[in-house]
């Protein structure tokens, strides 16, 4: 029976999926990145610097300061926001999803993704700028936004608010699904490898639970525990990463051209090969391009911009900046040194995409690195897919509690709640299930959670743009009032704020 359950669901996905990731929402996101990259003239090029300069470079200097005990609303750092956002990006999807868009897209998915990444830069950027906009201070005085936030109290769409915040429920908890499966494949792999007889799926099970536990641990401590936790993480695992890339890549130096010539040549194959491993159609390179770029670095889901509202800035441009640089990370150096790591340790005439991607990604690593590959693999890829599945343990949380803001606020409490039991649990059952009918029900609400964000994007571009022009009007010395909040009571507040802590122009 439960086979059967499953079969079914696979088969509605399978539609649901091809209408999703079909023509209409690929050109709805690349038009969006497109759109506002114009809107702002090309803010991701000619604002590049800054965005370094006026976030991860001065954060990281600062790291080890603390706020003052005075500040009225709760809130966690810029580099907790950050690192919230981008461990919520930067998951299975930069190393395995990588491997499977190569596997089943070809080497050509790989241009996509950053083409798809090259606007998106601005996609994040704006969702951050109109996040931290029109968040608001819930009763505990914590600070909360996303795209739900941005239709309701911007475009005035609450029913489409609501459709947001139900896709991005869901979304979360394929995303943790997702994640859990493969750290449960990966370990069990590395056990299995290691010389330890007994059954998989038991070992699968055991790591679901431990995975659950751990998860349970942090997640019942809210965003600010979230935000330690993977500010923590996500530098020590992206930096361990990024070493092991660029040795074998230094390693092959000499394959790294045919490797872009693949990447170049194959992104615009517009017939399938008869037969041919290598023959991908047109539409199938763009498809799982696209679809394995938004999974990783979330631009356009309105997903990150969650975490993003809750930091202490107040200056949203300020906050908008660090979605630029986000995307770069994620896929200009994660994404892109796992697909060059991959296409110069491989022969690509030798690949099939029915080989499984985890497994391929393991060997990858083990081809390189010996018996250390497989150790460092194991360490690497569940904390990657660990901190992932904290941030969207917060993203699905903060659209429960938006879906049932018409509740009370003690019953709504108990929702979000039951929401986090759920969430465990259901960490517990992913560990187990086949891993690909898992990862293309996540593909399909990732696109039901982009739908709603990318056409509030498009009706509001002029505001991002008045708000991006009223920031870099001031750091010109220009006198005109500051655009904090879409809310007068909070604007003025946060011009206070801004004059007292020096965070403004003037």
């Amino acid at each position: 029976m439960w086979t059967t359950i499953i079969d079914a669901i696979e088969r509605v996905n399978d539609v649901l999926n091809g209408i999703v990731w079909g023509w209409p929402v690929i050109i709805l996101i690349l038009g969006t990145g497109l759109i506002m990259t114009i809107r702002t003239n090309f803010l991701q090029v000619t604002h590049f610097k800054e965005s370094l300069n006026t976030t991860i470079i001065p954060t990281l200097k600062g790291l080890g300061k603390k706020k003052g005990e005075e500040d009225s609303i709760q809130s966690i750092s810029q580099f907790e926001a950050f690192a919230t956002a981008i461990s919520g990006t930067v998951g299975t999807g930069n190393i395995i999803g990588v491997v499977s868009a190569i596997l089943t897209g070809g080497p050509g998915a790989v241009l996509w993704m950053w083409i798809s990444a090259f606007f998106g830069m601005v996609t994040n950027y704006s969702e951050n700028v109109l996040g931290l906009y029109f968040r608001k201070k819930d009763a505990d005085g914590n600070l909360s936004g996303g795209a739900f936030y941005y239709i309701a109290y911007g475009l005035k769409w609450k029913w489409m608010a609501y459709m947001a915040a139900f896709f991005c429920v869901f979304a979360a908890i394929g995303m943790s699904g997702v994640q859990t499966n493969k750290i449960s494949g990966t370990l069990a792999e590395a056990i299995t490898r290691a010389g330890v007889n007994g059954s998989t799926e038991m070992m699968r099970f055991i790591v679901g639970v431990i995975v659950a536990v751990v998860t349970a641990v942090i997640v019942i401590g809210g965003i600010k525990r979230i935000g330690r936790t993977a500010s923590m993480l996500v530098p020590f695992m992206s930096l361990l990463f990024i070493v092991l890339a660029v040795i074998s890549i230094g390693a092959h130096i000499g394959r790294v051209p045919a490797a872009l010539g693949l990447i170049f040549s194959k992104a615009f194959n517009f017939q399938a090969a008869g037969g041919g491993i290598l023959g991908y159609s047109f539409s199938q390179v763009i498809k799982k391009g696209m679809a394995r770029g938004v999974f990783s670095n979330e631009a356009g889901l309105g997903s990150s911009v969650i975490a993003h509202s809750a930091s202490e800035t107040r200056e949203p441009v300020k906050q908008g900046l660090w979605g630029v640089f986000e995307v770069f990370f994620d896929t200009f150096i994660i994404c892109t040194l796992t697909a060059l790591m991959f296409l110069t340790t491989y022969d690509m005439t030798a690949l099939s995409g029915d080989m499984e991607d985890s497994v391929m990604s393991m060997s990858m690593f083990t081809q390189n690195f010996g018996t250390l590959g497989t150790i460092v693999f194991s360490l690497i890829l569940p904390l990657f897919a660990f901190t992932t599945i904290l941030a969207w343990s917060y993203y699905g949380e903060k659209a429960i509690d938006f879906c049932c803001d018409w509740m009370k606020e003690e019953n709504r409490r108990k929702v979000v709640k039951a929401f986090k039991v759920v969430y465990i649990v259901l960490i517990v059952v992913s560990s187990t299930i086949k891993s690909g009918l898992i990862w293309a029900i996540d593909d399909t609400f990732n696109g039901l959670m982009a739908v709603p964000n990318l056409i509030c994007l498009l009706a509001l571009q002029s505001l991002v743009a008045k708000i991006t022009k009223n920031y870099f009007d001031r750091k010109k010395g220009l006198d005109v009032k500051p655009m904090l909040s879409a809310y007068p009571d909070m604007n003025e507040q946060f011009i206070q704020d801004i004059q007292s802590s020096n965070e403004g122009m003037h």
